[in-house]
């Protein structure tokens, strides 16, 4: 057999082993049924699993000023946007809750905060502030408050295609800087979730940091399908959010002051651990008087300890990547 027989067979015989390995891979993807989990392959297991995961624990030895905790505590000023305006559900009542979150829960909350000189991060989907533009100037007056990105109109970002969750992200950045005049550096998912393709587009647009996963108590970097990112993560936990206790029409509804015990026992073991203490909020559910008291006895509990720093999320950020070497 000649060389150029030869040649003819190798190609031939590459084709038909790559046809074999594409028909495997076919008939392997074919016999996924979404279903039942319980016949998944292993492989496709960890590769769902390891899409988004926690890397390494980014907790500092110190916090600044020699702080062995870090107290962070956000907003998130959905307003009308979880009234209604992300499913399409016009109704005047529940829209007039949105619009007390923006005239009458947040002059109450920044009043607190800068009150107790305790800088705080707020998380707006874009149309809750391009509603109500007044509001960032009321947050950022003081000089010591964050905005940050909570999507467009609290979409479902776990149901849209990658061009379009991406497209929406984006307008949500523009939309902000355009109205605060300063570049957001923190992304918030909306409903605390994340698509296939949220990561990649959150890293893409340059965000300094996320806080939307649950991985752990502590600050820590990214992985994405098993490699560091380089993304700090500041997680957040359900029993740490207003929204969940205090809905008086849901079945988990709880007394503020309940709430307040639980949030305090989160703190003061945070500060026993020399760790981190993240708790989110929504003006339009922590902002009605009644509800405040959970936050004016939680602030005074925590002035009581020694050793405590409040930042933003962004000072935070910025202190772990620092203390890890990342910058």
């Amino acid at each position: 057999m000649n060389s150029h027989s030869g040649d003819i067979l190798f190609k031939y015989k590459m084709a038909v082993l790559l046809a074999l390995v594409s028909l495997i891979q076919l008939t392997s993807a074919q016999t996924i049924n979404p279903d039942e989990p319980w016949n998944w392959p292993e492989e496709y297991v960890l590769e769902q699993v390891n899409q988004v995961r926690a890397g390494r624990d980014l907790t500092p030895d110190s916090w600044p000023n020699g702080a062995r905790v870090a107290v962070l505590l956000s907003f998130d000023v959905d307003n009308e946007t979880t009234q209604g305006l992300r499913n399409g559900e016009i109704n005047i009542g529940p829209l007039s809750q949105g619009q007390y979150g923006a005239r009458a829960a947040l002059p109450r909350i920044v009043n607190l905060m800068d009150e107790e000189e305790i800088p705080a991060s707020f998380f707006f989907p874009a149309w809750s502030l391009k509603i109500a533009p007044e509001q960032a100037d009321l947050i950022l007056a003081s000089g010591r408050h964050e905005i940050g990105v909570h999507g467009w109109i609290h979409e479902l970002n776990t149901a849209l295609d990658a061009e379009t969750e991406e497209r929406l992200l984006r307008l949500s950045m523009e939309s902000i800087e355009e109205i605060t005049g300063i570049k957001p550096v923190g992304f918030r998912a909306p409903s605390w979730n994340h698509s296939a393709s949220t990561l990649q587009i959150v890293r893409e647009l340059g965000f300094l940091y996320e806080s939307s996963l649950m991985h752990d108590d502590r600050p820590y970097e990214l992985l994405q399908n098993g490699e560091a990112t380089g993304m700090v993560e500041l997680p957040v936990e359900w029993i740490l959010d207003d929204a969940p206790l205090f809905n008086p029409l849901g079945t988990r509804y709880m007394n503020p002051r309940d709430v307040m015990q639980v949030w305090i026992d989160e703190f003061d073991q945070a500060w026993e651990e020399r760790t981190m203490f993240l708790l989110t909020m929504h003006p339009h559910v922590i902002g009605h008087r009644s509800r405040m008291i959970a936050l004016e006895g939680l602030i005074d509990h925590i002035k009581t300890r020694e050793d405590v720093w409040f930042g933003t999320h962004e000072e935070a950020a910025r202190w772990v990547r620092q203390q890890a070497g990342m910058d």
